[in-house]
């Protein structure tokens, strides 16, 4: 095992550039780029053999050309030293006598050598000269034309309040208030990249701390993770054990499958229920059955807007079920908070809509949705909601986006907004 360099040597200089050499070592081309990803502030990184280093930037995907191209070989490298700096997964139950045990690193690329992925939490490198490491990593190893590739995300264990996301103060107050129900479904949904993780995190951030529940989460993998304790509201500078106890499951490391995961989980005794991802059928009927059945459950759709998730959910059932199912949907569902983030002038922006089932006409716009949807728009119009379109257009007047950026990120296309 390398013995970690906390300060990374100078790199070389060729024609100007900085460029990485054959005699670097895993850790020191992974600190060169953390250093880098510090001072720019970014999580996600694009690792390719022979090619430049690319990471995601609020103006896009930058390339790293001052470090010049990783190597077949630096590549190969790179992604020893992250197996080497893999999170344990063995819970202290791993065999002495097993492949994996006697060499970790052996066994990671002969595995990969067969499924040509390889998906994987990894700790923190450390790359800094006063001690600095990174947030712990996710970590997909692929294969691609070029060759070996690594996609890495930095995760943030800082999980911020949620009066700080850009959520309006109205609607974070409706959130919490829907987080103290004994039951019911919480959907929150936008692309990948759209901060759901982060929302997520938060709301149950603050239930750990503020309230007395048990809450499961099942995960594929962990984004953030929730300590035991927090700081202690009555004494500043010191800690407290938190109300809430938070039992995380990580799919591949704690369970076997995420089927499994839900299967099990009502087992636990859990007051509230978070899954990472509503996949499927499966799913989304354990989601419901939970709702119904006495739980708070949480959970993320692929999705934008109130409206296009309803959609989504309905393709997940057969035509013949589809009654049933918004029925259902229109009795346990608090709320469907869907959102973005979008390219703003100086940084990214949280756009969202905000879909409360708080009255008898939101519920029986649910649950007419198949035969009528634009009922659930003019729901969304009401008072105590927020439209993605109005809410984006409050941004765009405020000058925190530009006018492509509102164009581009609007739902109904054919509404010119008075311009």
């Amino acid at each position: 095992m390398e013995t970690p360099h906390l300060v990374p040597p100078p790199l070389p200089t060729q024609g100007g550039l900085r460029v990485f050499t054959p005699e670097m070592t895993g850790l020191q081309i992974l600190q060169s780029i953390f250093i880098i990803c510090d001072e720019k502030g970014v999580s996600d990184i694009q690792m390719r053999s022979n090619r430049p280093v690319y990471i995601e930037t609020n103006i896009g995907m930058e390339s790293l050309l001052q470090l010049g191209e990783l190597s077949a070989q630096n590549m190969l490298k790179v992604y020893k030293e992250l197996l080497n700096n893999q999170a344990d997964q063995s819970h202290g139950f791993e065999d002495e006598n097993s492949a994996k045990a006697a060499d970790p690193i052996a066994y990671s690329i002969e595995n990969f050598k067969k499924t040509q992925v390889d998906d994987f939490s990894c700790n923190g490198i450390p790359f800094g000269a006063n001690g600095e490491v990174s947030g712990r990593l996710r970590i997909q190893a692929h294969l691609s034309d070029s060759g070996l590739g690594v996609t890495c995300r930095i995760l943030n264990d800082n999980i911020p309040d949620l009066s700080i996301l850009g959520i309006g103060e109205d609607t974070v107050t409706t959130i919490k208030e829907c987080l103290l129900k004994r039951a019911g479904l919480c959907l929150i949904t936008g692309p990948t990249g759209s901060g759901k993780s982060t929302s997520l995190a938060a709301m149950m951030d603050w239930v750990r701390k503020t309230h007395a529940k048990h809450i499961v989460t099942v995960e594929d993998p962990v984004e953030y993770q929730y300590p035991h304790d927090m700081e202690d509201p009555d004494v500043p500078g010191m800690r407290t054990v938190a109300p809430s106890i938070v039992t995380q499951q990580e799919v591949g490391r704690d369970l076997e499958s995420y089927r499994q995961g839900l299967k099990d989980v009502l087992r636990k005794a859990p007051h509230i229920i978070l899954l990472g991802e509503i996949r499927d059928r499966e799913a989304m009927e354990t989601c419901m059955e939970a709702a119904q059945t006495g739980h708070l459950v949480l959970s993320t759709l692929h999705t934008t807007g109130a409206v296009k998730t309803m959609g989504r959910i309905l393709e997940m059932f057969p035509r013949d079920k589809h009654e049933s199912t918004l029925r259902r949907l229109s009795e346990i569902l608090l709320f469907i908070h869907s959102q973005g983030l979008l390219k703003g002038y100086e940084r990214r922006v949280l756009n969202y809509e905000f879909l409360h089932n708080n009255d008898d006409a939101v519920s029986a716009s649910i649950a007419s949705y198949d035969q009528n949807p634009s009922s659930l728009e003019d729901s969304i119009r009401r008072a105590g909601n927020v439209q993605w379109d109005a809410h984006l257009l409050r941004l765009y007047q405020q000058g925190i986006i530009s006018p492509e950026a509102f164009e581009n990120t609007k739902l109904n296309k054919s509404d010119n907004d008075g311009f």
